[in-house]
């Protein structure tokens, strides 16, 4: 139940995980970094998973990251999560240059995205999560609450999306901490989603990556077991496979066989984890 197939491929052509009926993962060098992906399947719940991931090459020096989390549960929600990913691949041109380029086709496959979902005409909607590289610079783009963060070797959050939930923007405003947030009533609800009418894009400004700093898209099979110290803590620092494997198999436990006092909610687990180039050497 708690096993991972894993294979290396550089990162040449586009890679999309989706409907995975087993854990995979891939270690992927790329033209700008090392990137890690993990996707398995709900531990107990029939069927694929409801997550799909994407690492797209954008020209010499780009690659853009994305993950998809299909809401709802049913088919309904693992197809939203592969037309979502679907459609940004096909915006996303492999020879795609510069910062305005690069943002137009991701915004485009945001829509595209939108219009796959909506026109399933049966409700089906999806987070989408994406993350953009050139050279050393991040930017992020994402709809629904499946996080973004950027962590430092010493263990600094640098960057952290805002979920667009009710409990997300109740964290954000200091009214709720992190850890009180994973347990709130209405941890599940989303306000905002890829399949809806209203869909609305949240753009972040371009920041910089250390050469030690780590990037972590995920699912919320990801966050709804693993307490952010926790997260910060695996990836940080050592090999970046060993940090995949260990978060991988920590919520994993968490989903299967709970620890009395944290958290547990067995789901689809589905993430990323990304480091600059000059780190490769030590990854």
């Amino acid at each position: 139940m708690d096993s991972l197939t894993v294979s290396e491929r550089p990162l040449e052509e586009p890679v999309l995980l989706a409907e995975q009926t087993s854990g995979r993962g891939l270690l992927c060098p790329g033209p700008v970094g090392l990137s890690a992906v993990v996707s398995s399947p709900h531990p107990v719940r029939e069927g694929p998973n409801q997550d799909a991931a994407a690492l797209l090459p954008a020209g010499p020096d780009a690659i853009v990251l994305a993950v998809a989390d299909g809401v709802g549960g049913g088919p309904s929600g693992a197809r939203a999560a592969r037309l979502a990913v679907e459609a940004l691949r096909g915006a996303i041109s492999a020879e795609a240059g510069g910062d305005d380029a690069l943002r137009n086709s991701v915004l485009d496959g945001f829509e595209r995205a939108n219009e796959a979902v909506l026109a399933e005409g049966n409700g089906a909607a999806t987070t989408l999560a994406v993350v953009t590289l050139e050279e050393r610079s991040a930017r992020t783009y994402h709809v629904g609450d499946s996080p973004i963060m950027v962590v430092g070797q010493r263990g600094r959050l640098k960057l952290r999306t805002v979920s667009h939930s009710p409990v997300g923007y109740a964290v954000e405003a200091g009214v709720i901490d992190v850890d009180e947030a994973m347990y709130h009533e209405d941890r599940h609800l989303v306000t905002n989603v890829i399949g809806s009418a209203d869909m609305r894009i949240e753009v972040g400004s371009s920041a910089a990556l250390a050469p030690r700093d780590t990037l972590l898209v995920a699912s919320d099979g990801l966050i709804d077991n693993l307490y952010l110290e926790e997260i910060v803590e695996r990836i940080r620092k050592g090999p970046l496979w060993a940090a995949a494997e260990g978060l991988y198999h920590k919520a994993r436990r968490r989903m299967i066989d709970p620890d009395p006092g944290h958290p547990s909610k067995a789901d689809d687990l589905t993430f990323i984890l990304f480091r600059p180039s000059s780190a490769r050497a030590r990854a």
